[in-house]
């Protein structure tokens, strides 16, 4: 589904109590990088930190993309109170995850000094809205085991552990939870 970007900006912004979510745009590089370059916000990450800026450029745009094709996507994240500074990206992603149905996924990461504040469960909420509000059945998402800030929040957005997936080599396998609407 491709929207212009007019109409995908008056559908696709959201509001929660405290924060401002919206697509990201080209001018948020500066913001991810800082973000994924960061070791202490990739220390749970896949592939660790971002060593190299054309990768979070290559992000970025593979993100623009997913806005313009399917609509919805991952948000650049900005408090209400200074919309101006993002905080972290994330969202729903349409993505295939070994062993799984090709689905949409909840993800997220934030700036470190955003952690333990609340925003991930605010953004997560969000995201599991705009998925029953476009009809969706379920999503995932995937968090290391030894990830438990991010287990306790995918708890309390009411995904449940259905298995494990072999995502990381040479790191015990991550863990799968879903909701189903």
């Amino acid at each position: 589904m491709y929207q212009d970007n007019a109409s995908m900006f008056l559908i696709s912004n959201r509001l929660t109590e405290r924060l401002v979510l919206r697509p990201p745009v080209l001018e948020d590089i500066d913001a991810m990088w800082s973000i994924f370059a960061d070791p202490r916000t990739s220390q749970f990450s896949a592939s660790g930190p971002m060593a190299d800026r054309s990768v979070a450029e290559d992000r970025l745009n593979a993100w623009i993309v997913h806005w313009q094709e399917r609509g919805f996507g991952y948000w650049a994240i900005s408090e209400r109170e200074t919309d101006n500074h993002v905080i972290g990206f994330g969202g729903l992603l349409w993505r295939s995850l070994p062993g799984y149905p090709d689905g949409l996924h909840l993800g997220y990461r934030l700036a470190y000094d955003a952690w333990g504040k609340g925003f991930a469960t605010e953004l997560g909420s969000a995201a599991l809205e705009l998925a029953q509000e476009l009809r969706f059945a379920s999503v995932l998402a995937v968090t290391a085991r030894d990830h438990v800030a991010s287990i306790r929040v995918l708890e309390k957005l009411a995904l449940h552990r259905i298995g494990d997936v072999d995502d990381i080599p040479g790191r015990p396998p991550s863990l799968v939870f879903k909701v189903d609407f």
